[in-house]
């Protein structure tokens, strides 16, 4: 236990996603239905735990060998500034540098919000640019 909370190296059910997604505000980021695949497809997961609730959430998505992406991580806001976010953070990574053969590239999307916390543990822009694009169920198309 630390400062009042436990990490368990778990990913969280789907409804405890939801719970933490929302009150961060990212209701709008997810298809609620397809949480449990998504969440069935991580590479590895991190929740901490306060007083029988789960608090903060982090997963690892990638190929387990050579590309890791940091997603969904998530702290309540009353537990905000707490450090409990850069410990599901270094968990993760701890994953990474267990399993990885190689030396591994590590990614993630940041709010403006959450940068600090990622430049605390070595994070930085680099010299390349996070590019996305959303995709429709079939609409990929030969653009």
């Amino acid at each position: 236990m630390t400062n009042g909370y436990t990490l368990f190296g778990r990913l969280p059910t789907p409804e405890e996603h939801r719970r933490l997604a929302e009150a961060v505000g990212w209701s709008h980021a997810f298809e609620w239905e397809t949480m449990a695949a998504a969440l069935n497809g991580s590479l590895a997961g991190v929740v901490a735990l306060a007083d029988g609730q789960v608090i903060g959430m982090g997963r690892l998505v990638g190929d387990g060998v050579k590309f890791f992406y940091v997603q969904d991580l998530a702290v309540l806001p009353a537990y905000q500034g707490q450090g409990i976010g850069t410990a599901l953070l270094r968990s993760l990574l701890d994953y990474v540098c267990r399993s990885s053969p190689a030396t591994a590239f590590v990614g993630l999307f940041a709010t403006e919000g959450a940068q600090s916390l990622y430049k605390r543990d070595g994070f930085t822009p680099g010299d390349m640019r996070g590019m996305f694009r959303l995709i429709a169920p079939a609409s990929i198309s030969s653009q």
